[in-house]
């Protein structure tokens, strides 16, 4: 398995061309309607006089994801960014800040970000979870922060994201370990659910 980041972490990340080319730098990440696989990323220009720019970069023309930029054959492959997020829309607006349930109504907790695969897969792995008292008690202070394996399907309604109760039997504290548990590693979780 590729390297997993989180779709927060993306953003400013450069885009550069195989010849070295700064392009732009990511603005957010976009996803399907089923939260599945990045389909792309909006852009903002280089430096702090700009803002976001007219063009985004759809996932196709992606040469590959990695930890510190985000490689593209060239800048040909940019495309509107009003077409490209006509029908789908930016994890931000999407995904952020909405509730995980599991299809037997268990609540999870509230989405605070999206764990990608790195690389040329560009899948969507997980999901970084606030942990609502009942799924992961912690603190009364600050909910726990846990990450949640996102499962064979999920059923996207509105601002809610239900996945499969077997999705959640396991999850991990921290990203490395929930590497370990997506990549069948065993190790850097525990369970959640009986």
């Amino acid at each position: 398995m590729n390297e997993l980041m989180t779709a927060r972490s993306l953003t400013t990340r450069p885009v550069v061309t195989l010849g070295g080319d700064a392009v732009a730098h990511v603005k957010d990440t976009v996803c399907d309607a089923a939260a599945t696989r990045i389909t792309g990323f909006t852009l903002t220009g280089r430096g702090l006089p700009t803002g976001p720019l007219k063009e985004a970069l759809p996932w196709s023309a992606v040469y590959s994801l990695g930890h510190d930029a985000v490689m593209v054959q060239g800048r040909r492959a940019l495309v509107s960014a009003a077409a490209m997020t006509a029908h789908q829309q930016t994890v931000r607006a999407r995904v952020l800040g909405a509730r995980l349930l599991t299809e037997a109504g268990t609540e999870v907790g509230t989405v605070l970000d999206v764990v990608v695969e790195g690389g040329t897969g560009g899948r969507v792995v997980g999901f970084r979870v606030a942990a609502s008292r009942g799924f992961a008690p912690g603190p009364t202070r600050h909910r726990r922060r846990v990450y949640v394996p996102r499962g064979g399907t999920v059923e996207v309604a509105g601002r809610t994201l239900v996945v499969s109760g077997e999705a959640v039997r396991h999850v991990a504290d921290d990203l490395s370990g929930f590497g370990a548990l997506v990549g069948g590693v065993p190790g850097g979780w525990r369970e959640s659910l009986p």
